[in-house]
């Protein structure tokens, strides 16, 4: 074997040694797409108590969360804000490493990311004013019903309006980027009901009088963390990471920092 071809060779099991090295069980070593070192998060903060803003940073549940994740896995956090809408598109096109904004899964959103497992359970409910005719979820799906719903745009509020209620001629849905944009079509009579999950609708309804939230639920779910479909080394990583930080008992921790019992 000439000289060269044997450094050239060598070079080569080298650096297929440090990649096999690389590739081993260090949590610092999973696969991220964004920045090497650094988690990036993709969330749209304007979602109490799960992700919004306080002081000029971004924190809430899913904030918590994704710090004690990053921690786990040796690595910085970063959370970038966007709308709701530019989330999954933000993982699939590798400008952020994980999406995390009480995110539901579904088989939709199951086409373009996976899901890690599920930290937490969200509720959707109907938010409307004081003295609305609808005084029930039962109320939207009654016969000649055509009402006017405000959603945050691309959110499980405006899926399930959209199905329910607008395909089958009951409703007109207005889309928002911001969840807060929403009930202010609410407070402004330009909506008769808003669709969103609970937590952030008590606290809209806490700070705009005149708003109650119906009693009975439209929907149950399961939030969860979106990844890559390609990133399988990080989805692993962090189902590990949730996995622990649940025996721990952390996740509830964060959970009931922020939302108390009624």
């Amino acid at each position: 074997m000439k000289k060269a071809t044997w450094v050239l060779t060598c070079a080569l099991i080298i650096a297929m040694l440090l990649t096999l090295s690389a590739c081993g069980g260090s949590n610092n070593t999973v696969s991220l797409t964004a920045e090497q070192g650094v988690l990036v998060m993709a969330t749209s903060a304007d979602f109490p108590p799960y992700e919004f803003v306080d002081g000029g940073v971004i924190v809430g549940i899913d904030a918590e969360i994704a710090a004690a994740i990053a921690e786990k896995l040796g690595l910085t956090l970063r959370i970038d804000d966007m709308d709701f809408n530019a989330i999954i598109p933000a993982v699939v096109s590798g400008r952020a490493d994980i999406g995390m904004a009480g995110m539901t899964v579904r088989p939709d959103r199951l086409e373009n990311v996976n899901f890690a497992d599920s930290y937490s359970t969200g509720v959707q409910v109907v938010i409307v004013r004081e003295g609305s005719e609808i005084t029930n979820v039962d109320d939207l799906f009654e016969e000649g019903a055509h009402y006017e719903i405000a959603v945050q745009e691309s959110t499980t509020g405006d899926i399930y309006a959209s199905e329910d209620l607008e395909d089958a001629g009951l409703a007109t849905i207005h889309r928002f980027r911001r969840g807060g944009d929403a009930i202010l079509a609410l407070v402004t009579e330009r909506a008769d009901a808003v669709i969103i999950d609970n937590e952030p609708a008590k606290s809209f309804v806490e700070a705009n009088p005149g708003l109650k939230i119906l009693d009975t639920e439209y929907a149950v779910e399961d939030y969860a963390i979106a990844i890559g479909k390609e990133n399988n080394a990080l989805l692993e990583a962090v189902n590990n990471a949730l996995s622990e930080l649940k025996a721990d008992g952390t996740i509830q921790r964060i959970i009931d920092k922020y939302i108390t019992a009624d």
